[in-house]
């Protein structure tokens, strides 16, 4: 049985004012992309596959320039994190294990947040486990609803949510395992029947659970891991938390 990775990594960034892909905006002089490709490997995982879309010559010439293989995939039209997800089924259908899904604009998700969210996942036995993070002010993030049990009931966007379901303040950092097998069963299954168009993972948690499986959250040590970035003041925000916290790729 073997744990593997997709890092989504398609997306366009209009708002970065740059002619690259955003995932190559760089942190501390490195592409935010390779800050989460290091803390995979810094986590054992060393079979990952990037989806690449918006100048994705950018994305390979990159992915060249390391000393050890990273698979990519092309998702010629962004139609949602699900619809990425489902340009690498291939990738999931070769592995027997779990898959880590990743933003490849989350520069501070870590090899210890991984790690240790892999082993909640295992000891569990959960069919999936999104991995949160409790945060001062959690407007415009999916809110993680948690069953009497502490497992997850449900990830409500924040559009979406009541009042009640707002003052929560664990939300979604994007990050989510999978068993490979499962994920398969439901990645299919997910519709764009919404406003854009689009097909979301979160869907694919939500038909995980009305299939009956147990879904489970970890929430990480460091609210940091949900940051990202979509304008360059965000970005400049990153560089200076890495900066002042003495984060390193």
């Amino acid at each position: 049985m073997s744990n593997c990775a997709i890092i989504l990594a398609g997306g366009e960034g209009k708002r970065m004012k740059s002619d690259k892909p955003k995932t190559l905006s760089p942190v501390l002089g490195k592409p935010m992309l390779l800050w989460v490709i290091s803390a995979l490997k810094n986590a054992g995982i060393d079979d990952i596959c990037v989806v690449k879309g918006f100048k994705k010559e950018c994305v390979e010439e990159f992915l060249g320039t390391l000393d050890f293989p990273v698979q990519s995939v092309f998702q010629a039209e962004r139609l949602g994190t699900g619809h990425a997800v489902m340009m690498a089924k291939d990738f999931l259908a070769a592995h027997d294990g779990n898959v880590v899904i990743l933003n490849g604009d989350a520069p501070f998700m870590t090899g210890d947040t991984i790690r240790k969210s892999l082993a909640q996942h295992t000891e569990t036995g959960c069919a999936a486990t999104v991995i949160s993070a409790k945060v001062d002010d959690p407007t415009g993030y999916g809110r993680i609803v948690r069953d009497d049990n502490g497992g997850l009931k449900a990830i409500v966007e924040h559009k979406d949510a009541d009042d009640a379901t707002r003052a929560i303040d664990e939300v979604n950092s994007g990050g989510y395992w999978f068993d490979c097998a499962l994920l398969l069963s439901v990645l299919g299954r997910i519709k764009s029947d919404n406003k854009a168009g689009e097909y979301y993972l979160p869907d694919a948690v939500a038909l995980l659970l009305s299939d009956g499986k147990s879904v489970g959250a970890y929430t990480a040590e460091c609210s940091d891991a949900v940051l990202g970035a979509n304008d360059p003041a965000q970005l400049e925000e990153l560089n200076q938390i890495a900066r002042e916290k003495g984060y390193s790729c």
